[in-house]
């Protein structure tokens, strides 16, 4: 009874909370006259085409990356494989992030024959690479921001919390590996760190730190369209900032982003122009998360019914299965 009130509770909780944001952002903080005549002012052609490019980069990037850690670290899967069940998986993003993660490493994971280092090469090695750059990113930027420490006191104490904990984690595996004190499940986490040397996750890290230079800059111009010009500095220290409150559970990030944008970037341009931003970009990233999925669901739907159908039919195959069914 408990866990399926919370089972129930995960599946609420992305609509009460997008509601409730929703519902203050567009009811108590919004004036839509002025939201109205923000949109209005906005360059719809160039916004566009800048936000499109946003996603596409970020879809491209990420499953390309992904499926490189799954091939290097555990199988040659084919990386169109692994493209057509992210892609497949993008139709759930509409809905919300953890619930689209969720299904594409269960792809993963029947693609693979249920092996979890393959599902955790695929989340885990992009993901540690990815926020390791947003964390040099943040840091790089503090001498630079513009005004005091006090307008810039979130990124500085986020800045400080992230090193610790990246001090405090390698500190204690280290300790744990090499003295007398031993940490529970360091060692594990150390002896599954060695198997990704430095040499091997370069790359991840040349992918991601490109991909984040591309989306501050993508994000300026985008907001420059909308008539809000923030700096390149500011940006690139607080973008990391709404990724972390994207964490929170919504639907389809309806609200966190609004609320999110309009409190990082308050200085630099009105409210209700930072919503309408905000608002806009959510719009269209929903509709392109559903084209993806709908581009690519058949292919994964394919690709998946096969992997089962071998299995079940008991005919011998490679383990995992490394045949993409669309290939004819």
């Amino acid at each position: 009874m408990i866990r399926f009130s919370r089972m129930r509770l995960r599946h609420v909780l992305p609509w009460i909370v997008s509601a409730g944001l929703l519902f203050y952002v567009f009811t108590v903080a919004t004036d839509w006259d002025r939201l109205r005549a923000a949109t209005e002012k906005a360059d719809l052609p160039f916004f566009l085409a800048f936000t499109i490019a946003d996603r596409a980069a970020f879809f491209v990037v990420w499953a390309l990356l992904q499926a490189a850690a799954l091939r290097r670290f555990v199988a040659q899967v084919p990386v169109r494989s692994i493209v057509a069940i992210r892609g497949g998986s993008e139709l759930l993003r509409a809905v919300s992030n953890p619930l689209s993660d969720g299904a594409f490493f269960l792809g993963l994971g029947q693609l693979t024959g249920g092996r979890l280092e393959a599902v955790l090469a695929a989340a885990l090695v992009p993901a540690i690479c990815h926020f390791l750059i947003l964390a040099l990113q943040m840091t790089v930027v503090l001498p630079f921001l513009p005004g005091s420490f006090d307008l810039n006191r979130e990124v500085f104490i986020a800045v400080g919390v992230t090193w610790a904990i990246i001090v405090v984690l390698a500190i204690g595996v280290r300790i744990s590996a090499t003295g007398s004190t031993r940490i529970p499940g360091a060692k594990r986490v150390r002896d599954w760190l060695e198997r990704f040397p430095l040499r091997e996750i370069r790359p991840f890290f040349f992918g991601f730190l490109a991909l984040t230079i591309f989306d501050v800059m993508i994000q300026g111009l985008a907001s420059r369209a909308f008539g809000v010009e923030i700096p390149w500095t500011a940006l690139a220290a607080r973008i990391p900032l709404l990724y972390l409150a994207l964490v929170i559970p919504s639907l389809g990030n309806f609200g966190t982003r609004e609320v999110t944008w309009a409190a990082l970037f308050a200085e630099f341009g009105s409210r209700d122009a930072l919503i309408a931003y905000a608002f806009a970009v959510n719009s269209v990233f929903l509709i392109l998360n559903v084209l993806i999925g709908v581009l690519f669901l058949r292919r994964a739907l394919e690709l998946l019914g096969e992997v089962r159908r071998v299995r079940k039919a008991g005919e011998p195959a490679p383990a995992p299965l490394l045949r993409d069914p669309t290939d004819g």
